[in-house]
């Protein structure tokens, strides 16, 4: 039997089976590996870490997209940087959203995925309120002058393509280009494993947004079983609303989602233990102690 080795920390990997490879080659800017397991089905590799299975993704996508979706509340206008594979585009367009622009460095990432893991994107490449472009994500932020109620940052870690996408600058920038109520989402990482780039990702967004909350979803494929997002707007309390509000924004996606509703968006942001970065805290606490109220 073959093997593939995720060897993205120093002390830890994981391996899956590798029962059928579709596709193994590198594009201009990456290497892209897409291959079949007997548990988690088709599973899509960048330069050498798992960026999402059939089986779980959809847990992934429903996270980033729908919690700052439904903490709004009103969004028309959505940005996507990254996320060529498509899911994250499929759930906010469930929204009833005028626009979504997705740009994505890649473009083969885009073409690859449409081919191998249809499933993912399940149609949202052809809606005709997606407006897709092959470009660097930076450069866009930089030169367009669109406005968006919500920016969704689905990058790969802070390495090779997606490490730009990190910077205290380039969120300065996703800051100028919201409206007024606007959020923004990043996705940042496995917290058991990368516990000072959570705090680094929620320092910078702290410097151009007033309220900053991380979050988790649990997704088996990913390093412990857990990934941090990190949500910035306006305020803290706006990206947890009450239970109410968030119950009746729910409605209108009639029943299209496996794993979120409105009390996993609450939920999501009540971390354990040690996980809440100690530039967010409301009163000094030692390491590992978390105040869990609100």
């Amino acid at each position: 039997m073959t093997w593939f080795h995720e060897k993205l920390y120093e002390h830890h990997a994981q391996r899956l089976s590798i029962d059928t490879t579709l596709y193994h080659w590198r594009t201009e800017f990456q290497d892209v590996l897409i291959f079949e397991n007997a548990i988690f089905g088709k599973v899509l590799v960048l330069d050498g870490v798992v960026q999402l299975t059939e089986l779980d993704n959809h847990i992934y996508h429903e996270m980033i997209a729908h919690v700052p979706m439904a903490a709004h509340g009103s969004a028309r206008h959505v940005l996507i940087i990254g996320g060529g594979d498509g899911g994250t585009l499929k759930e906010v367009l469930k929204h009833p959203v005028e626009r979504v622009t997705l740009v994505e460095l890649d473009g083969e990432v885009i073409d690859l995925s449409r081919r191998y893991l249809p499933k993912v994107s399940d149609g949202a490449f052809a809606d005709p309120r997606a407006n897709v472009l092959v470009m660097d994500g930076t450069r866009y932020i930089a030169e367009t002058q669109e406005k968006f109620d919500v920016i969704i940052i689905d990058s790969t870690d802070p390495i090779g393509p997606g490490e730009p996408l990190f910077t205290a600058a380039f969120y300065r920038a996703c800051r100028t280009r919201l409206r007024p109520g606007g959020m923004i989402v990043v996705q940042s990482g496995a917290p058991f494993f990368q516990p000072k780039e959570l705090e680094t990702v929620c320092g910078r967004l702290a410097a151009s947004f007033a309220g900053v909350r991380p979050y988790l979803a649990p997704v088996p494929t990913y390093a412990g079983g857990m990934l941090a997002l990190v949500a910035a707007g306006e305020s803290r309390d706006a990206l947890r609303p009450p239970v109410k509000v968030l119950r009746e924004r729910f409605e209108q996606l009639q029943g299209q989602t496996r794993y979120y509703t409105p009390e996993v968006h609450r939920a999501a942001f009540t971390l354990a233990p040690s996980f809440e970065p100690a530039s967010l805290r409301d009163d000094p606490m030692p390491v590992g102690f978390l105040k869990t109220g609100s």
